[in-house]
């Protein structure tokens, strides 16, 4: 079966800009693309027993519908000469029907709109974004509706300085697609680590062992030395220039943004950790926590 981006299509998260965003990775990839059409509430139209003509009439309107918006986004597609497939869905939980059709068209992505989340959205496990980060076993694609650049600044965001093989085999597979997409736009990739510097817990920890005093400047140091050396020996690994590696102090999720934003990016590629048993009644990501804050297209990609 030759490669195929699945596009999920969702009438209420920017439909044209997601499938336009498949097409042309489609396009960039020589892949077959696919348009998948969810909307879970048509399942409790099916579901319900009471004015039952009037259901089926209300669902029979709304699957016309969904077939017009299927089709006028096929024939953009069909256009620039990429082989499109349509079909539509309404099983709960979406994520995992988007999983199952993932595997079933071997996706080389799969490309879906986001927008912002609420505060109770953040707090609940069940959102459909949220389930695809954490166990999604395909490169995701959250398409967002800017505008994309010819020369495609992509930013592989990465942390080297864990001891894990899954962590590091992680890392390079960002650092692979992020440049992937970059050299196939004739475009440049930034490589960005950021790592927590000690101030807080020094201030806690004077305060506790009163009236020692530690020497947090000389450790904070340290930490910048050790991430550093981690950092450039990834970079090195890939022939990255020193001009295209930064290193920054302070939280990811606070810092990433306004790199992105600063430099222009396209898109931000990312790593999630798939997660079993209990690990997986946490969000936990730092994927999850700066999508919503991130100005343009986040791929995230999976141990």
């Amino acid at each position: 079966m030759n490669d195929t981006v699945l596009c999920v299509v969702e009438p209420e998260n920017y439909p044209d800009d997601v499938a336009a965003r498949a097409a042309w990775l489609a396009k960039l990839f020589d892949c077959e693309l696919e348009l998948t059409l969810s909307d879970p509430s048509m399942s409790f139209l099916g579901e319900s027993f009471v004015f039952y003509a009037d259901m089926q009439r209300l669902a029979d309107t709304i699957k016309q519908e969904q077939d017009a918006i299927l089709h006028r986004l096929a024939s953009s597609a069909e256009e620039l000469g990429i082989a499109v497939r349509t079909s539509t869905f309404s099983e709960r939980p979406e994520a995992d029907t988007i999983a199952d059709k993932a595997e079933s068209c071997n996706a080389l992505f799969v490309v879906k709109g986001t927008h912002y989340h609420s505060p109770s959205e953040r707090a609940s496990l069940a959102h459909t974004d949220w389930q695809l980060i954490r166990d999604l076993g395909r490169p995701l694609w959250f398409a967002k509706p800017t505008p994309w650049k010819d020369r495609t600044v992509a930013i592989a965001a990465v942390d080297p300085t864990h001891r894990q093989d899954k962590l590091a085999s992680l890392d390079r597979e960002i650092i692979r697609r992020a440049q992937e997409i970059a050299d196939k736009c004739d475009g440049k990739m930034l490589l960005f680590h950021s790592y927590q510097r000690l101030e807080e817990i020094g201030s806690q920890a004077t305060w506790k062992f009163k009236p020692e005093k530690l020497p947090i400047d000389e450790l904070d140091e340290k930490i910048r030395e050790e991430h550093r050396k981690a950092l450039d020996k990834l970079a090195e690994e890939f022939g990255i220039p020193p001009k295209a590696v930064h290193q920054l102090p302070g939280r990811t999720e606070e810092l990433l943004p306004t790199f992105a934003r600063t430099n222009g990016a396209s898109l931000v590629v990312m790593g999630a950790l798939a997660r079993t048993g209990l690990k997986k009644r946490f969000v936990g990501s730092t994927a999850a926590k700066v999508l919503d804050h991130l100005p343009c297209d986040v791929l995230v990609v999976h141990s």
